[in-house]
């Protein structure tokens, strides 16, 4: 009798518990509604903003099914093959994120590659083209996209207060880091260094 008797105080307690929680849950749904931030329709999303008006967006639930990517480069027969080379010591020795390093970790490796006879005299990435022309035989090439460029193209960017340099390899660019996309400064030139 007694253990039948405590069985029906805690049915007792857990149905006035479902009570109390369903009849918060109403009355909190109701609230939301009245104050203009009931559940949103399936188009678009109802919140209250920073300012505390109520504002909506339109749901987005279509994306596309392949990430974009920017087409893998091409080897230029025509370029001296140790660029390819200097391409592949520059992605060996790359760091995750960048170092301040670029101009030094370029002319490295095209040092190590054989492509130039000598180590570089400028500091100044946005330098390197001038100096890969008039010193070590290398050419502009008539290419304004750096994803056109052919693996171990160097390509410099830059502007009054910056500078960047970096090669071209097969799925992306590679200076004292390798990424998949080029740096975000206006692109000075392209350059390669024909085969004999």
């Amino acid at each position: 009798m007694a253990y039948s008797l405590r069985l029906n105080v805690a049915v007792r307690r857990s149905l006035v518990l479902a009570i109390l929680i369903g009849g918060g849950l109403t009355l909190g749904a109701t609230v939301l509604r009245a104050e203009g931030l009931q559940q949103s329709s399936t188009e678009r999303f109802v919140y209250r903003d920073s300012s505390g008006r109520v504002t909506s967006v339109k749901i987005i639930r279509h994306y596309w099914t392949k990430q974009i990517v920017h087409p893998l480069a091409k080897v230029d027969p025509r370029l001296d093959p140790r660029l390819t080379r200097a391409a592949t010591l520059a992605q060996e020795r790359a760091n995750a994120h960048s170092q301040g390093e670029c101009w030094h970790y370029v002319k490295h490796a095209l040092f190590s590659a054989g492509i130039i006879s000598s180590y570089p005299k400028t500091a100044n990435a946005a330098e390197a083209g001038d100096e890969l022309m008039r010193s070590y035989g290398f050419r502009r090439l008539p290419i304004h996209d750096p994803y056109a460029a052919p693996v171990g193209a160097v390509l410099v960017y830059g502007n009054r207060n910056r500078g960047h340099v970096e090669i071209r390899t097969k799925d992306g660019f590679v200076s004292d880091y390798h990424s998949k996309d080029h740096c975000s400064y206006p692109l000075i030139a392209v350059y390669g260094k024909f085969g004999s």
